[in-house]
This record gives structure tokens, C-alpha cells and sequence, in this order.
């Protein structure tokens, strides 16, 4: 297990509203791997997203479904305040930006 193992599970976790995944959209802002241990930052675009704890769940389901001997700690962070310069150019494009 390792960073980029996680980062490719993350992937799979969509945001229900936008329908793109979590690390396209630059809501991933932190892994950490230490053995089986993965610690995850994760913000929203907005503070009011009342789908934070949910996306905060699947993002802890997708690691172990990966690592099953994971043991994922994702937090919901605000600092720095998510904005558009995180999302992927992929996002951006199925975003219409």
C-alpha cells in the first residue's frame, strides 16, 4: 500500500452532487501511508456540503476495499479553502469551465 495505491481507490469515490471523483475535483489534500495506517485530508468545495461525512465514509470504504488490512482515518479539513485551481483539466472540461 502506498500513496499512489491510495490515491487510484480514491478515485472511485464520486461526489453524488457533480458525479466526478474525489481527486479530479481536488478535494483530496493530503495521504499519508505508515504500515497499514492511511491517513487522508479531505475537504469540500464548500463548508455547507451536506454530503461531507458521506464522500468522508465512501473515501474510508474505497481504501479498504483496495488494502483490506487498511486501517483509513479520512478528516474532513477547511484549511487552505478549497477553490476551482484544484480541479483536474478533465473535471474542468466535464464542468464546462
Amino acid at each position: 500500500m502506498d500513496q499512489e495505491g491510495v490515491r487510484r481507490a480514491l478515485e472511485t469515490v464520486l461526489d453524488p452532487e457533480l458525479g466526478l471523483d474525489i481527486i479530479s475535483l481536488g478535494l483530496v489534500y493530503r495521504i499519508e501511508c505508515r504500515g497499514d495506517a492511511v491517513d487522508v485530508d479531505l475537504t469540500m468545495t464548500t463548508p455547507a456540503c451536506p454530503l461531507a461525512e458521506s464522500i468522508r465514509e465512501d473515501a474510508e470504504r474505497a481504501i479498504v476495499s483496495a488494502f483490506p488490512n487498511a486501517k483509513p482515518h479520512a478528516t474532513i479539513v477547511w484549511s487552505p479553502p478549497w477553490d476551482a485551481r484544484r480541479l483536474s483539466a478533465d473535471a474542468k472540461e466535464a464542468l464546462g469551465w
